[in-house]
């Protein structure tokens, strides 16, 4: 299993808690500063393509920025896997940061494709903050890396609530500078994602996953009785160890096909990564056309006053309660609270696709999306940074956020056709069917066996 980082061996040994109480505390205020900067864009994204491009491919260009942070988690957790989490970080900030001011640019000049080049660079706000859950625990003891890495999902919460006010604020003062209208949240996002890059670049000191790598080098982790590979992390932690040695190392090329060559193997991490792929489709494509369900039986004048209020509950099942997902996910095992995401995503499915037009019925079942979502993301994420030896963990970690982008992206476009032509109890049938198969999954018996031993 993973060895207890937390357990000095040597005098030179490096307080590896002090160092993960820095990280925490570091990845906890950016992901919070990258969080307004993606949310300030994610505000006004499709009201200023809608005015740039027109409202018939307003969604597209939403969703070039989901499929952009899907695809700049190959290159940046490239950089990862030989370099360290610090450049990986900096450079998706940064480039998210290019892809703010192009939209500016976008805007200045009314050219559509400088606007999609712009909101598919945007996506590297997105990619950083994922990234920034497998970072947290790198150096995590086994039994707090639920609780560790739903913390850092958790500080999106601030961003995400405080953002649209700075939207509003952002457009009002660069009006007064000369740019368009719905122009200056961009610019705001990039500034905001600069200064998450700055912070990074200096504090992110030492990186946590060279850290890791290092000490897992030096020590010999325990090959002792085999444990389930989503057993319940105090069970982990007691494991006794043993004396096998094990070589920790980054592959020279760790890229998708090494990444795709380690999951294949490992049936552990095949579970990781659908349930995270599985709960963020289902999430996406019932949340993206509730906005349009709410527009039917509402007024034009109190359709987006109800849109915020949904969506906020929402965002607060997804975000505010991670910090509790994380600590069942440590106490009751990965698969359980997998399963009990999955739950919650149908048990959403069946009370939004029966609300009819009552609001607060279809407000209950997107309460109920967010908490099954965190289920599936925190828990499968935890299980799968566990379950994949170190040298390839950040490529890995790539594949499954690439994954889930473009499943998220591939929801957006499909709902829009079904709510059209069948409507959305129809859409939210086909969303809970999409779920079951993971229950097959998550209830296959797991070979034992040490997630982090070589193959």
């Amino acid at each position: 299993m993973a060895t207890d980082l937390t357990a000095p061996r040597t005098a030179a040994r490096p307080d590896v808690a002090a160092i993960q109480r820095r990280t925490l505390r570091l990845l906890f205020t950016t992901q919070i500063i990258g969080g307004i900067g993606v949310t300030i864009g994610i505000a006004v994204g499709a009201l200023l393509a809608a005015r740039i491009a027109g409202t018939a491919v307003a969604g597209v260009a939403q969703s070039a920025g989901v499929v952009g942070a899907a695809l700049l988690a190959v290159p940046v957790t490239r950089i990862m896997a030989r370099h360290g989490r610090r450049p990986g970080l900096v450079l998706a900030y940064a480039i998210g940061a290019v892809g703010g001011l192009l939209v500016v640019l976008a805007a200045a000049t009314r050219w559509v494709p400088l606007l999609f080049l712009g909101m598919l660079l945007f996506g590297g706000g997105t990619a950083a903050n994922l990234q920034a859950r497998y970072t947290a625990v790198d150096l995590a003891e086994p039994a707090r890396r639920g609780r560790q890495l739903s913390l850092i999902v958790w500080a999106t919460t601030i961003g995400a609530v405080a953002a649209p006010n700075f939207a509003a604020l952002a457009d009002r003062v660069t009006t007064g500078w000369g740019l368009p209208p719905l122009a200056g949240p961009f610019a705001f996002s990039a500034v905001a994602f600069v200064l998450a890059a700055v912070v990074l670049l200096g504090l992110l000191r030492p990186d946590p996953l060279l850290t890791a790598r290092r000490l897992a080098a030096a020590d010999a982790p325990a090959a002792g009785p085999p444990l389930a590979a989503d057993a319940p992390a105090t069970a982990v932690a007691a494991q006794t160890p043993a004396a096998a040695p094990v070589k920790v190392r980054a592959p020279r090329a760790a890229g998708m096909r090494t990444a795709w060559s380690v999951v294949r193997g490992r049936p552990a991490a095949r579970l990781g990564i659908a349930a995270v792929a599985v709960g963020h489709l289902v999430m996406v494509a019932v949340m993206a056309m509730t906005p349009v369900r709410l527009g039917e039986s509402h007024a034009d004048a109190d359709v987006l006053r109800l849109v915020g209020i949904v969506l906020s509950l929402h965002i607060a099942g997804m975000y505010a309660f991670s910090p509790v997902v994380g600590w069942l996910t440590d106490r009751l095992g990965r698969r359980a609270v997998i399963l009990g995401g999955v739950g919650l995503l149908l048990a959403a499915c069946a009370v939004a696709g029966t609300a009819g037009h009552h609001t607060p019925r279809l407000s209950v079942g997107l309460v109920l999306l967010g908490l099954g979502w965190s289920g599936t993301m925190v828990a499968g994420s935890t299980l799968l940074s566990e379950s994949v030896p170190a040298g390839v963990r950040p490529s890995v970690q790539g594949f499954s956020d690439l994954i889930m982008g473009l499943a998220g992206a591939a929801a957006a476009v499909v709902s829009g056709f079904v709510m059209q032509l069948a409507g959305y109890p129809v859409l939210t049938l086909l969303a809970a069917v999409a779920a079951v198969p993971l229950v097959a999954l998550a209830l296959r018996p797991v070979p034992t066996g040490a997630p982090d031993e070589e193959g």
